[in-house]
C-alpha cells in the first residue's frame, strides 16, 4: 500500500503556479516530490574537504544496512557527488539492487582482494545514475575469509586496493563499503580501509543488541590497526510511527549516542523493500515515496555534516 501522507486540505502551495481549477491529489503531491528529487532546484550538495569512506556495518541481520548503502550512495549521486559502493557482504545484495552483474567470474571485490585485479577495473558504472559506480561482490566471495587467513597483511587487503591513487583514478567524492552481517575477517578489512563507520540501527525491541561487541571491535580496530576510525553516523530505519516502542527506541539511541545520529529517521516502506526486486535503488522504483524523501534527506545531512567537519577540521 502506498506510504503517501493523506492531509484533508492541500498543502499551503508553493501553488502559485498550478492553475486555480488542477486541485490538489496525493498522485500530485507524490509527482512533485519526485520531480524534485530528480531534479533538484537546490543543485549539488556540497563535496567534502577529502574523499569519505564509510563502512555500513552492524552484525545484526536485517537492520536495512545494504538498503541504506545503496539508496544514500544514490541519492548523493543524483545530487551531484560521484559515489562507489563496495559490496563486501558475500550474498551480493547491493549488486543485486544496483543492477550490476555479479555473476561468477565477473571482476569482483573478490579478484580485487587476492590480487588479480584493480578496483578501478572491477567497478561497473551503474544505471542508476552516471555519478554511480559499483565493485560487485559474487559468490566466489564465500570462500574468501577462508583464503585471507593464510595470506599476508590479512587485515589490511582492503585498504591496499582502496589507495589514494586509484580513488583518484576513479575520481569519486564518497565510499561506502556494505559489509556482511557479522563481524568477521571482511568487516575487520572494511574497518581497516575506512576512516568512518555508518551504522544502521532498526527501531525494534532488539536494536541495540550485540550493537555492544560491534562498538568494542571497532575499538579493537582502532587501537591496533586503523587509528583515524571512529563511528560517524547512526541512522535510524525500520521507523514505525504507529508504535510507542519506536519513539522509545529512537529517544533511547539519540540519548546515547547524542548528535552522532542523523536527525532523519528512514520509515517502514513497501516500496524501499520492493525495489530490489527491480534492481532498482528505491530513488529510481519510487522517487516520490516516503522512502526516497528520507534517504535524500539522510544523504543531504551527511554531505552537510562532512562539510562542515572538513572545514572545522581545518582550522
Amino acid at each position: 500500500m502506498e506510504e503517501v501522507s493523506r492531509p484533508v486540505n492541500p498543502p499551503p502551495s508553493d501553488s502559485t503556479e498550478t492553475t486555480p481549477d488542477v486541485g490538489w491529489t496525493p498522485i500530485a503531491e507524490e509527482a512533485a516530490r519526485a520531480a524534485r528529487l530528480l531534479h533538484p532546484k537546490e543543485g549539488e550538495l556540497p563535496r567534502p574537504g577529502r574523499r569519505r569512506v564509510l563502512t555500513v556495518a552492524n552484525q545484526k541481520g536485517g537492520v536495512g544496512k545494504t538498503t541504506s548503502t545503496v539508496n544514500l550512495a544514490a541519492a548523493l549521486a543524483v545530487h551531484g557527488l560521484k559515489t562507489l559502493v563496495v559490496d563486501l557482504d558475500p550474498q551480493g545484495n547491493a549488486s543485486t539492487a544496483l543492477d550490476v552483474d555479479h555473476r561468477s567470474g565477473t571482476p569482483s571485490i573478490y579478484e580485487v582482494l587476492i590480487g588479480e585485479v584493480t578496483l578501478a577495473d572491477a567497478a561497473q558504472p551503474t544505471e542508476q545514475s552516471p555519478n554511480l559506480f559499483c565493485v560487485p561482490a559474487t559468490i566466489d566471495l564465500a570462500g574468501a575469509e577462508i583464503e585471507l587467513v593464510s595470506m599476508a597483511s590479512r587485515e589490511s587487503r582492503l585498504k591496499e586496493a582502496i589507495s589514494s591513487e586509484i580513488l583518484n583514478e576513479i575520481g569519486v567524492d564518497y565510499v561506502f563499503i556494505d559489509c556482511p552481517p557479522s563481524l568477521g575477517l571482511l568487516t575487520v578489512n572494511a574497518m581497516v580501509a575506512a576512516q568512518e563507520v555508518l551504522i544502521p540501527i532498526q527501531c525494534e525491541y532488539y536494536a541495540l543488541e550485540g550493537l555492544g561487541q560491534l562498538l568494542s571491535n571497532i575499538e579493537l580496530v582502532q587501537q591496533h590497526l586503523n587509528r583515524e576510525l571512529h563511528v560517524s553516523t547512526i541512522l535510524l530505519t525500520m521507523y514505525d510511527g504507529r508504535t510507542k516502542l519506536a519513539d522509545q527506541v529512537t529517544n533511547e539511541v539519540r540519548n546515547h549516542f547524542g548528535d552522532t545520529v542523523l536527525k532523519t529517521v528512514i520509515p517502514r516502506s513497501v516500496k524501499v523493500s520492493e525495489a530490489p526486486g527491480y534492481g532498482q535503488t528505491v530513488l529510481a522504483y519510487d522517487p516520490g515515496s516516503r522512502g526516497a524523501m528520507s534517504y535524500v534527506d539522510a544523504a543531504k545531512e551527511i554531505a552537510e555534516r562532512g562539510a562542515k567537519l572538513e572545514r572545522g577540521s581545518s582550522t
